[in-house]
């Protein structure tokens, strides 16, 4: 995962915080993380996708926490971790390291775990991300987390709408922040690229520059300008409208607790509007 000039090291320091801590529950202290340098050069130039020192919380002492992105089985990933291992250790020798593969690809994972030899017993982490559900990530509702989302099991979701889901969400949330917009999407396409969604954030992105997503209702988790307004002027009804509006949005995107506590309607009302 070659990382874009646009990305800047805060975004990925950010990124691999939610990623250990979302994903692989490794409880890290955000503000610990460290980028490190991985460029190693033999006869090829390799680069791991993102290797960071980081720190738990509760503990002292700080770790190496290299992470690596797949889109297909390979059948020598474990030598090329066991590569990855040693290169980093040559250049960073204290704190224990945890090196996980994180699997997007389409077919079922059969990419092995270890590496075993007569003198030589080498294992390292995967996981597959076919069995973490996007939703999980979209009720976060930030821009990490979004981005992440592109890497999730979708469950049968139209694959468009979970893309332009995700892209106009992180256009309202850094509206006013068109740098930051910048670096988050330049992110999302760069992930996009690991499951071949590259044509869909085409899409997602011709959306964004053709309609105001800011001003759709389901681009709008949490703030109450609209429903102000409502109540002042008096349009309960409308106000309704506007919740079981965003709700169908909704389905099939989140769960019917979720989608409750976003809308502010009962959760038997969400349930009821999923059969009709």
């Amino acid at each position: 995962m070659q990382t874009k000039d646009i990305t800047s090291k805060q975004l990925l320091k950010r990124m691999a915080a939610d990623l250990a801590n979302l994903l692989l529950k490794l409880d890290i202290d955000p503000d610990s993380v460290e980028l490190l340098e991985t460029q190693h050069q033999r006869v090829e130039e390799r680069r791991a996708d993102l290797v960071v020192r980081a720190q738990r919380r509760g503990e002292t002492e700080s770790g190496i926490l290299h992470i690596e992105i797949q889109n297909s089985n390979d059948a020598d990933m474990p030598l090329r971790m066991l590569r990855y291992y040693t290169d980093i250790r040559f250049q960073h020798r204290s704190g224990e390291l945890h090196q996980y593969l994180i699997y997007i690809g389409k077919q079922d994972l059969r990419t092995a775990d270890e590496w075993l030899d007569n003198n030589l017993s080498y294992r390292y982490h995967i996981l597959d991300m076919r069995t973490v559900d996007c939703s999980l990530l979209l009720a976060q509702d930030t821009p990490d987390a979004l981005v992440m989302a592109i890497l999730c099991d979708f469950k049968q979701r139209p694959v468009q709408d979970v893309v332009n889901y995700i892209a106009g969400r992180l256009k309202f949330l850094l509206n006013e922040d068109e740098r930051g917009f910048g670096e988050y999407f330049a992110m999302l396409e760069r992930l996009a690229e690991n499951r071949n969604l590259l044509p869909n954030i085409k899409e997602a992105k011709d959306m964004l520059t053709q309609v105001d997503v800011t001003k759709f209702a389901s681009y709008q988790w949490g703030r109450e300008d609209g429903l102000k307004e409502g109540i002042e002027k008096g349009k309960e009804q409308g106000i309704l409208m506007e919740r079981v509006r965003l709700a169908r949005q909704l389905i099939g995107l989140l769960d019917d607790k979720t989608i409750a506590e976003k809308t502010g309607l009962p959760e038997e009302e969400v349930s009821k509007l999923k059969l009709h």
